[in-house]
């Protein structure tokens, strides 16, 4: 006998709704295990429990270098950064991070996330195939996220973002295309599939690991939390405007914009963002200031 999984009938959402508290769970258990960051310590004067923290990421010859590398920026620990946020000199830094956190929802991938069985829907895919669509979209989010997360440190962030911009950009064209002359819903989950593991490999982690890093560290929690802020504000923008594009424009209508901003993307990443990679946040922050 054939398992639907539109068998549970109208009451199948509160079965995936109510899922979302194991993760939630999880998430919660994981946070008494995080350690404080290392340089708020020493802010703090907890100079010893910064060094345990330190040694527990890189081991005791790194955490040398790194506690001496602190002691040489006093000034951007004891700083409290209420006024800096959008001083000249931090001005640079937050427009990166706030056009990358913008760029990263307005490439459009959570279009695909919330919005899966409209695009199936559109090219005539029965409910249980659009449901298995989105089970499918789940599963290789999460495995092309732990590859990333493998490589971030071995590419750089730079190609990665950069490669998942313009990869994005031609699947975007590609499946507004097939969803206009409304091919197989095989070819569009080919294609769905393809965007979801380019950007869990590329925009998805990396835009919040840049996020974390280049900004100068008396300012960072400030300004981090405003690139994230900007970052949700695009994410309402885009799920709220997609049932508009698509009504007046078709469902593949609002891809081919996506793929412009894509395309945008890329070009500002190209020119504008800095590799990252192996550096530490006091190397980052002289880096920026001497640029």
């Amino acid at each position: 006998m054939n398992y639907s999984l539109a068998d549970n009938g109208p009451d199948a959402w509160r079965w995936m709704f109510g899922l979302g508290v194991v993760p939630s769970a999880l998430f919660l258990l994981g946070v008494f295990f995080l350690p404080e960051s290392p340089r708020w310590q020493m802010s703090k004067g907890q100079l010893d429990n910064a060094m345990k923290t330190f040694n527990k990421i890189g081991g005791k010859e790194t955490a040398m270098k790194l506690i001496a590398g602190v002691d040489h920026h006093p000034q951007q620990i004891n700083q409290s950064g209420n006024n800096g946020l959008f001083s000249k000199a931090v001005r640079p830094a937050l427009l990166i991070g706030v056009t990358l956190a913008v760029f990263q929802q307005l490439c459009g991938i959570n279009v695909v996330f919330n919005y899966t069985s409209t695009i199936f829907s559109s090219v005539g895919a029965t409910l249980d195939r659009q449901l298995w669509e989105t089970v499918i979209i789940g599963i290789v989010n999460t495995l092309f996220t732990l590859l990333a997360m493998w490589q971030v440190d071995k590419l750089g962030r730079k190609p990665l973002i950069m490669y998942g911009s313009i990869v994005l950009s031609v699947s975007y064209l590609i499946l507004a295309v097939l969803l206009r002359n409304q091919a197989p819903a095989a070819w569009i989950s080919v294609f769905v599939l393809l965007a979801i593991a380019v950007y869990a490999t590329s925009l998805a982690p990396v835009t919040w690991v840049i996020i974390s890093e280049i900004f100068p560290n008396h300012i960072r929690g400030k300004a981090s939390a405003f690139a994230i802020l900007c970052l949700w504000g695009a994410y309402f923008i885009l799920v709220f405007t997609f049932p508009l594009l698509a009504k007046s424009l078709g469902t593949y209508g609002p891809f081919y914009l996506y793929s412009g901003i894509c395309l945008l993307g890329f070009l500002f990443i190209r020119y504008n963002v800095k590799e990252t990679k192996g550096q530490s946040l006091e190397q980052l922050e002289s880096n920026f200031s001497a640029h």
